[in-house]
């Protein structure tokens, strides 16, 4: 079972040995494929060999690559994951509307009770402000509470802010993480069955991960948190990523979330909500989705 994730800075050669990566660095190291779930290629002199790619297509690991801007730009995910791919796939296709309206309900009211938790735990104003919002959510969000309550979070969570801003610091290193997010519940999805651009709520013709656009937003505000424990409130003087940066976000699946009445990563989270989708589907019972609630580390923790 995979419970590690590969984050790459510095040039390398990756090739497949004994069905271990081996990442041919200063020094030599060797991983086994079964306990990765997702690789991140941040250095553009690193190369692979097509074995490796394969091999950890078979394996179920996302491979994430980045810009010349080191920002997340792209991931491979294998197919044909799941042995009931295209009995999931058809109750996927076959949910009717009214369903899917309940399950963003759902979704949109886990995200936004997570970012209430999220200021409270960060000591910030506005926690019960936010969460009040969490109960007039109706099927489908048709007042679009989700983004009544997303601006009255991002007033109070950092200071002189707005999401829309690509010079800020801040905002990059919550683009890299909800990336890594994103492939992980993109991987999940595929490995429970789904077809990834099939959304509940999210309906772009363009977009290849309708559905992981979709489970992602009760992940956010793990990665906001994240974010306000290594860099403040404040708008950081510096607007470059630096290497500490992506490395605490490249990391962000293996941040504890609470899940059902138990403690798990954020990894393991997305694969429990991935099968929890399949049996509300095809229950026909939007009840049956879990979704992660937000556990806030200390300072220490984050530093460990």
């Amino acid at each position: 079972m995979a419970w590690k994730g590969v984050h790459l800075t510095k040039p390398a050669r990756l090739y497949l040995a004994d069905g271990q990566l081996v990442v041919e660095q200063d020094v030599e190291t060797r991983i086994a494929l079964e306990d990765i779930g997702w690789i991140i290629v941040d250095d553009h002199r690193i190369t692979l060999t097509a074995k490796l790619l394969s091999a950890c297509m078979a394996s179920g690991i996302a491979l994430i690559t980045t810009d010349e801007r080191h920002t997340p730009s792209g991931m491979t995910l294998p197919f044909h994951t799941h042995h009931r791919q295209a009995a999931v796939a058809s109750t996927q296709l076959a949910a009717s509307t009214p369903l899917k309206k309940r399950l963003w309900q759902a979704i949109v009211r886990s995200k936004i009770v997570n970012q209430s938790t999220c200021l409270a735990a960060l000591h910030r104003q506005g926690s019960e402000k936010v969460a009040a919002m969490a109960q007039h959510v109706g099927s489908g969000d048709p007042d679009n509470t989700e983004a009544r309550a997303a601006r009255a979070y991002w007033a109070e969570l950092f200071d002189d802010f707005a999401r829309g801003d690509e010079g800020d610091r801040r905002n990059k290193m919550l683009n890299y993480g909800y990336a890594v997010v994103r492939a992980g519940v993109a991987r999940a999805l595929v490995g429970s069955g789904f077809m990834p651009c099939v959304g509940l709520h999210h309906a772009n013709d363009t977009n290849g991960f309708n559905l992981a656009d979709d489970l992602i937003e009760p992940f956010r505000p793990f990665v906001d948190a994240e974010v306000f424990q290594a860099i403040g409130a404040k708008r950081p003087i510096e607007s470059d990523l630096t290497i500490a940066d992506r490395r605490t976000m490249a990391g962000i699946l293996l941040r504890e979330a609470r899940f059902d009445g138990e403690v798990m990563t954020l990894l393991s989270a997305t694969e429990r909500v991935a099968a929890s989708l399949v049996r509300a589907l095809e229950g026909n019972d939007p009840k049956v989705l879990a979704l992660p609630r937000l556990i806030v580390p200390s300072r220490d923790e984050c530093a460990a």
